[in-house]
């Protein structure tokens, strides 16, 4: 390529991020009005959605994991909807259903009813409560990015999110995600307890007459714009060896003999694609252009923890999935 033209290419990108760094700066700040004491959660709900990828929040009841998901969709100017994951809830329920209607001259026709998975940022809440069968009507929709209903194409807007629920504590009554849906999120997202001046604070702001808002920092074209950027975001050869380091590393076939043994079964290709879009949107989230060691670091354990399974013998010593993942990162230069 002509210096000339890549000079002008680099030019373009950069007054690409330069705007999409004071949008996304602005939406987290509009989010962060709302959402407190959970910085590392936005942050890595950010990333997985600048990424163009699902996540699954897990967390105990009370932690405003539906708050964060309405204040995203508030924030980027999505439209949102919600739906709460029941033993009793049909595919239909979720896509959408035909109806025979009659016109003034009798004839009939079917007409296709949207359900709301037609929407930009979907909150699927409690998503293990769901059947098997309806858990698969969601997953092509997350896979494919459209539905088929009595063998008709729909397809889903643009973009198209899923950030679904989990709770970890009650689990009877539940149907587990099976391995092949899991491996859809781009991240698991860990929501852990506030710390005592974050609760404080909530304590204060949540209680009173008044109440923070959040405000619109980007619509749906903006965000699809910087899906675009972080795409084309450089990415240097020591972040692309230590993805393809960690990645291997934990499979228990060809992996570190040391980490394998404690593996039932582990990440495939999927898993590095995703860690290394989130490192390069982590990287567009911090004000930089190009991803580092410390975002592979940072990201690895939510990329891969709901990616693998220890043996028995490793869950009888007390080994977790993010431990063994610690273990490699910690070897990062």
């Amino acid at each position: 390529m002509p210096e000339a033209v890549t000079a002008s290419f680099e030019d373009a990108v950069a007054r690409t991020a330069e705007t999409a760094l004071e949008r996304i700066a602005a939406a987290r700040a509009s989010i962060e009005t709302v959402i407190f004491g959970q910085a590392e959660v936005v942050e890595q709900s950010l990333v997985t959605l600048l990424s163009g990828g699902h996540g699954l929040l897990v967390g105990a009841p009370g932690l405003a994991k539906t708050k964060l998901v309405e204040t995203l969709g508030i924030a980027l100017g999505l439209d949102a909807r919600r739906v709460q994951f029941t033993p009793d809830l049909m595919p239909a329920d979720i896509l959408g259903s035909e109806v025979l209607e009659e016109a003034a001259d009798r004839r009939r026709s079917f007409r296709f009813i949207r359900g709301p998975i037609f929407a930009q940022l979907l909150m699927a809440d409690e998503i293990n409560r769901a059947s098997p069968r309806t858990q698969s009507a969601l997953l092509q929709a997350m896979q494919e990015y459209h539905v088929s209903v009595a063998g008709e194409r729909h397809d889903l807007p643009q973009p198209f999110h899923v950030l679904a629920t989990q709770n970890p504590l009650e689990q009877e009554g539940t149907y587990p995600l099976p391995e092949a849906q899991l491996d859809r999120f781009l991240m698991q997202i860990d929501v852990a307890y506030p710390d005592r001046a974050s609760e404080r604070r909530i304590l204060i702001e949540t209680t009173g007459d008044a109440q923070a808002q959040a405000k619109r920092a980007m619509t749906a074209e903006d965000l699809i714009a910087t899906q675009r950027l972080v795409r084309r975001l450089p990415v240097g050869e020591s972040v692309i060896e230590a993805i393809l380091d960690i990645v291997r590393a934990a499979r228990p076939d060809d992996g570190d003999p040391a980490i394998a043994k404690h593996v039932a079964w582990g990440p495939g290709p999927r898993a590095a694609q995703a860690l290394m879009l989130a490192t390069r949107a982590r990287a567009l989230l911090a004000g930089r252009l190009s991803p580092s060691l410390e975002d592979v670091a940072a990201l690895a354990t939510p990329v891969l923890k709901h990616r693998m399974a220890l043996t028995f013998a490793a869950r009888a010593e007390g080994e977790t999935v993010a431990s063994l993942v610690a273990k490699l990162t910690s070897r990062l230069g």
